[in-house]
């Protein structure tokens, strides 16, 4: 191996196995907010130690890497990782890379499949980003039911709408990229207040790391009496 081998690859040669589940999203560009600590390996064989280990293989990865196939590492993740990192994973898997759901349901036929299957059931697929999924995570937590990427004449597409009346929108970091950008955002804003909407927005950091705060702001909206939506 060069010396600049990447490191699980390097290891899954070492162990004779592929590399899968959250060690193999950068491979495909699938969202994941934290490298793992140790590698995630698929292999058939019960040897080596020092890394998390996967036992099945149900399609064929690329021939030139030892990197388990996206369908696998999708089903992987579900079965490994905790939500809301499982479903953004796999959630990320299907939109680009075009799994078509019930292929990774027929899949699982198993006595142990019941609990992947739940997770499968509970995707939206409707999330355009690894935040909208982490989102949609923390309103379910806390028993805050809405809607999503909804399309509101005037206003445009929204993330969230919550009880019909409180838009709340997860801004990415090129938010605000351009003065175009911030004049039609600003528009959107204003068009939402005239149309009797009530507004929040959050930066991915809030969702991740104030999780608390936006729920209680929320529920702070939620308790006025909803306003009249045209």
């Amino acid at each position: 191996m060069l010396p600049e081998c990447q490191p699980e690859l390097a290891a899954a040669i070492r162990h004779n196995a592929c590399v899968t589940c959250a060690s193999a999203a950068a491979h495909y560009g699938l969202w994941l907010r934290e490298v793992p600590a140790q590698h995630h390996l698929a292999c058939n064989h019960g040897h080596g130690t020092g890394f998390v280990r996967h036992r099945t293989i149900r399609f064929d990865g690329p021939p030139q890497l030892p990197v388990a196939a996206v369908e696998d590492v999708a089903l992987h993740a579900l079965s490994c990782l905790g939500p809301p990192a499982s479903t953004a994973l796999a959630t990320s898997a299907m939109r680009l890379h075009g799994i078509p759901l019930e292929l990774l349901k027929a899949q699982l036929t198993g006595d142990r499949s019941g609990p992947v299957l739940q997770a499968l059931r509970q995707l939206d697929l409707r999330a355009e980003s690894i935040v909208e999924v982490d989102a949609q995570h923390l309103f379910n937590a806390n028993g805050i039911g809405f809607d999503t990427q909804v399309q509101l004449p005037g206003i445009g597409r929204v993330d969230f709408l919550i009880e019909g009346f409180l838009i709340v929108e997860v801004d990415g970091y090129a938010f605000h990229s351009n003065r175009e950008a911030m004049r039609r955002d600003l528009g959107r804003n204003n068009a939402s207040t005239v149309n009797g909407f009530a507004v929040l927005r959050y930066m991915p950091e809030h969702i991740w790391f104030e999780s608390e705060r936006v729920i209680a702001e929320i529920r702070a909206v939620l308790s006025r009496s909803p306003r009249s939506v045209p």
